[in-house]
């Protein structure tokens, strides 16, 4: 069974930073793309970041570009998003996503994990 365990959320003042961490049971971890989405209570799920599997090749949602940064380590299977000057906006649900497509991952992954709450106060 595919398992996706997202951590690092909490409970910030803007401006402040966090990092999330997705390990997942998936092999060869490398396969895979990795993504995070975010979803916030009323809106629609939202496309963050994504990572290739071997080359990081990284592509942002232009609301985090500059801010966010996606990586990964592929021996540790855990993918990263770290987070700087967070936004009240950025307050959201967020999700972990996995795919052996790149392209595929930033619209509708095969595997996604339970989520992780991210609250930035303003």
């Amino acid at each position: 069974q595919v398992r996706l365990v997202e951590s690092g959320g909490g409970l910030v003042q803007a401006g402040e930073s966090l990092r999330l961490s997705c390990e997942a049971s998936l092999r060869p971890f490398s396969n895979y793309a990795m993504a995070w989405f975010r979803q916030a209570p009323g809106k629609e799920r939202e496309f963050v970041a994504v990572i290739s599997g071997l080359d990081r090749t990284t592509n942002y949602a232009d609301s985090v570009k500059g801010r966010f940064t996606i990586s990964r380590n592929n021996p540790m299977n855990t993918a990263y998003l770290q987070m700087n000057n967070l936004k009240p906006d950025d307050t959201a649900e967020y999700y972990c996503v996995a795919d052996p497509d790149y392209y595929r991952a930033q619209l509708e992954g095969a595997y996604w994990g339970q989520g992780t709450q991210v609250t930035v106060s303003s």
